[in-house]
């Protein structure tokens, strides 16, 4: 029988209506864990629960602004009146910038992408903080970017956003491992997701795929399977030693 790395874990996913939070919350579940995916478009986080529990996992959706307080308090509340506890949050709902000159991207453009990339990441401790301290555990896992570490033209006030996502992940772990609270990210590679055609401008060509893809020595885009590998690990209790880690899965583009 297959040994579940997640068994019984009670897991949000923001963001997991598709792409890397999509992989995620259904290797999540793969691996026993009980997840309530939660995103901006009710229909697609409402299918990707349907999938997962077509498949045998327990999962719910919730449609949720993860810049907005009000909708993360209830995501809060709902999974621990539904699974009874959290364990494990996931912290992967994210918005693209459009791949252009800094100076194009418009104020508004630029209050949305730190609200959604970098806002939501307070406005998760806020409220899911308390629960790990009630219970004397949990695993915030955050997902930044390559852009954090590796920050090229066209993509600027995204890159500082998830550097930002970096810097918090670092700075909660040494806070908050005394009372046995690991926060960890992830540091994807561009990949096969809906945001890819924003950091490539606007439409993903050929070209300018392959052009991407020769700066990874790897030699591929990564898939969402790759990023919930990695969490899944990262999760765990394989990983009871590990915080403040910001994990590049990238096929060694920032080598």
């Amino acid at each position: 029988m297959k040994n579940m790395r997640l068994q019984d874990k009670n897991v949000i996913v923001t963001g997991a209506g598709s792409g890397f939070g999509a992989g995620i919350a259904r290797r999540f579940a793969a691996e026993g864990a009980r997840v309530l995916i939660a995103d901006l478009n009710a229909d697609a986080g409402r299918a990707v629960a349907d999938s997962i529990r077509a498949d045998g996992g327990t999962a719910e959706s919730a449609q949720a602004d993860v810049a907005v307080s009000d909708d993360v308090r209830a995501l809060a509340q709902r999974t621990k009146a539904n699974f009874g506890s959290v364990d494990i949050v996931v912290n992967n709902a994210g918005i693209a910038q459009r791949n252009a000159p800094m100076l194009e991207t418009t104020e508004t453009q630029f209050d949305r992408i730190f609200a959604v990339n970098v806002k939501s990441i307070y406005l998760s401790a806020q409220q899911f903080l308390p629960i790990f301290r009630e219970q004397e555990s949990g695993v915030f896992l955050n997902v930044a970017s390559t852009a954090a570490v590796r920050p090229r033209p066209g993509l600027t006030w995204y890159n500082a956003s998830k550097g930002a996502v970096v810097t918090m992940t670092r700075s909660m772990a040494a806070e908050l491992a005394p009372e046995g609270i690991r926060v960890n990210a992830i540091n994807p590679v561009a990949g096969e997701t809906p945001l890819l055609a924003e950091f490539m401008g606007g439409q993903v060509t050929e070209q300018l795929r392959e052009k991407f893809i020769a700066t990874i020595p790897l030699g591929r885009l990564s898939q969402p399977e790759d990023i919930a590998n990695a969490a899944v690990f990262l999760c765990s209790d394989e990983a009871s030693m590990i915080t403040g880690v910001c994990l590049e899965v990238d096929g060694g583009r920032c080598i």
